[in-house]
């Protein structure tokens, strides 16, 4: 009779551990799908963005005609990336957003006279080359078992180091070392789509909308180096 008893109490469990879980997976592919789906919108906001720049000759006289301008732009969208990451908790999900796709469109902006350099169909072979390795490693952070966050620390001093060296580059110019940092940029950034995407599932979607957006659109720079045919 007890051991009966006993079964039950374990068959129950089992049950509310299963519905629990089952509850838990659901959330989280509820919170995957804002993400993404921003994310996406985010993307679409910076090419349209780009393209109507391309379209203007107004516009780029005008926007890029001093570097000065050019600083102003790139210090807006750091300053916004340091707001979100500081704020994310206390703004509104309204606000949130829409300084997420106000980053999008300046991204859109100052990414313009990169896309400048390059063909169009070499930038979209590039964008889909991006788009499937973006994929598999979103993919592989969302499905593994394994606790991917040992690998993120290493991932970060990484980054950190590959920022340095770009910055140093920019007076060495050496082409050599531009094409290490390339391949650098490239591994750096597939290990870190699949670590964020680990590490977003029980975050606010428009934070993890705005992190993987930017390993994107940094390992989409990165393999354009590589297949980007210029004009």
């Amino acid at each position: 009779m007890n051991n009966w008893n006993n079964n039950i109490e374990n068959g129950y469990q089992t049950a509310v551990q299963a519905e629990n879980e089952l509850t838990l997976q659901r959330y989280v592919a509820g919170v995957m799908r804002k993400v993404y789906g921003k994310m996406a919108l985010g993307l679409l906001a910076t090419a349209i963005t780009s393209y109507l720049m391309l379209s203007s000759d107004a516009l780029m006289n005008m926007l890029f005609s001093t570097t000065a301008t050019i600083w102003i732009l790139f210090a807006a969208e750091l300053g916004l990336v340091i707001y979100l990451s500081a704020r994310i908790d206390k703004l509104s999900a309204g606000t949130a957003i829409a300084l997420f796709y106000a980053y999008s469109i300046l991204n859109g902006i100052t990414l313009t006279p990169i896309f400048m350099a390059y063909t169009g169909v070499s930038i979209a072979t590039t964008f889909a080359i991006t788009a499937g390795t973006f994929g598999a490693m979103t993919i592989f952070g969302y499905v593994t078992r394994q606790d991917l966050s040992k690998i993120g620390s290493f991932l970060f001093m990484a980054l950190i180091g590959l920022i340095v060296c770009a910055i140093v580059n920019m007076f060495m110019k050496n082409s050599m070392f531009d094409l290490l940092i390339s391949c650098a940029g490239v591994l750096i950034f597939v290990g870190l789509t699949a670590w964020d995407t680990q590490a977003i599932m029980g975050k606010v979607a428009t934070m993890g909308a705005l992190t993987l957006y930017l390993d994107f659109i940094n390992l989409f720079l990165y393999l354009l180096r590589f297949f980007g045919s210029r004009d």
